[in-house]
């Protein structure tokens, strides 16, 4: 075994995290772990995967259940492209009779990639292939003070091939773990912990001064501006939802009216009360009132500028074209975006209602 795998492994064994992975060899829990970690902090994910477990048990429970019930478990974790491709996951592995032991076939599971695959079949199977993720490609880059982008082509290959030809291949489980323990724990993002660096004798980064610029990144993400008008339709004891279809954010989840424009109308309620007749037509409304406006809601790639309203029409009134009508104290039936979740939090609080 090599001194750089070495040490981390000395390091781990004193310094490891409590991860719902550890201390299970079984490929299903690791992946719901693995899955769950992504885009998540432990202490938010460790509750869910609890959860999660505690309802869908095993591959076949998974696959059993509808979307909606496995999107309502999800709700709150944001990034719902996980979920559902879960769900399908589990259902092609029950088909199938159960989950693969082939890195190979592992690797062809939707929603799993490289790093998912070699951390279930080192975890679960203690086959041979490193894990590289955020924390791995920091340790290595500054380790070997390689400034290749992490995001290029090149720049992944290279950092592949490095993974695999440090990796104890006599015990990858916790070689594995141990490097992105380290990652996250000792050789973070910023304010590294340098001085008591089980590796600092031997860090070209800490060497060269270049702690602080690496890894290197070559491309910044591009965010957009999006303007959503969310109006909680009440007639009655019930309001209308729908379900997001299409490839655009919160897919499959359920939310309110909404109206989204180009730019932000809060300043301009006769632009949006036009735009409103143009969804209801001459339907009269009792009031329209705004609840909360200039709500911002970050994601990775887009911000969302939101305005809540609460519109009261006539109790018969029936239908909303693309929206289905159900009673508010159903609602908590389905499963929506945080920003939904806080728009409904608001409208029906007891001080809130209408009387």
């Amino acid at each position: 075994m090599s001194e750089f795998a070495d040490k981390l492994i000395g390091w781990y064994e004193e310094n490891k995290r409590d991860l719902p992975r550890r201390d299970t060899k079984d490929p299903y829990r690791i992946w719901i772990s693995e899955i769950i970690l992504q885009q998540t902090r432990v202490a938010q994910g460790y509750d869910y995967f609890v959860r999660f477990m505690k309802r869908f048990p095993d591959v076949f429970t998974l696959a059993e259940a509808e979307e909606d019930e496995v999107m309502k478990y999800w709700q709150g974790l944001g990034y719902y492209s996980r979920a559902r491709n879960l769900h399908a996951a589990a259902r092609s592995m029950a088909e199938a009779g159960g989950f693969p032991v082939v890195y190979q076939n592992v690797l062809a599971l939707k929603g799993v990639g490289e790093y998912t695959a070699a951390a279930i079949c080192s975890f679960a199977y203690d086959m041979p292939y490193a894990v590289v993720d955020g924390n791995v490609y920091r340790v290595l880059s500054r380790w070997m003070g390689i400034d290749a982008p992490i995001d290029s082509t090149q720049g992944k290959k290279l950092f592949a091939q490095v993974a695999q030809e440090l990796m104890d291949k006599k015990r990858p489980a916790i070689y594995n773990q141990a490097i992105m323990d380290f990652g996250a724990l000792q050789c973070t993002p910023s304010s590294p912990n340098c001085l008591f660096c089980p590796l600092s004798d031997s860090c070209l980064a800490l060497a060269q001064g270049k702690v602080d610029i690496l890894p290197v990144k070559q491309h910044k993400t591009k965010v957009t501006n999006r303007f959503f008008n969310y109006i909680y339709v009440r007639t009655g004891g019930y309001t209308f939802i729908r379900k997001r279809t299409g490839n655009d954010i919160w897919k499959n989840l359920y939310e309110p009216l909404l109206i989204e424009t180009d730019t932000d109308l809060s300043e301009n309620i006769e632009v949006f009360e036009q735009k409103l007749l143009d969804v209801l037509g001459k339907t009269p409304w009792h009031f329209l009132k705004p609840v909360k406006q200039g709500v911002k809601h970050v994601l990775s790639h887009r911000i969302i500028h939101a305005n809540f309203y609460e519109l009261v029409l006539p109790e018969d009134f029936g239908a909303l074209e693309g929206y289905q009508r159900v009673a508010e104290e159903d609602l908590y039936k389905f499963a929506v975006s945080n920003l939904v979740s806080q728009f409904f939090s608001l409208i029906l609080e007891p001080n809130n209602q209408i009387m």
